[in-house]
């Protein structure tokens, strides 16, 4: 089967459960996930990140199908923007 087919046609539950099986080595339910099985999970995951997700975000493949990367100024602002749009901070630290 194609795997851009099964990428189009794949939900965001079984995405979420392959991304599980792929990170920990178990499925949801706790049984093991064979070396064929992660294999093709991380295949899937991979292209369903970069097909549909096409996120922005740091370790996870681009629309381009790259990995993101981001230098740490990149990060430094990202993460300066994100704290600022925080009002209920529980607690604030200065930068080391």
């Amino acid at each position: 089967m194609d795997l851009i087919k099964v990428v189009d046609n794949l939900s965001a539950d079984m995405y979420l459960r392959l991304k599980l099986a792929v990170e920990t080595g178990k499925w949801p339910e706790g049984t093991e996930v064979a070396a064929q099985q992660r294999e093709s999970a991380l295949q899937l995951v991979m292209a369903y990140q970069s097909r549909v997700l096409k996120s922005d975000e740091i370790m996870t493949v681009g629309a381009d199908g790259n990995i993101v990367n981001k230098s740490k100024k990149e990060l430094q602002t990202q993460f300066a923007e994100t704290n600022t749009l925080n009002s209920n901070d529980i607690a604030r630290f200065s930068k080391l």
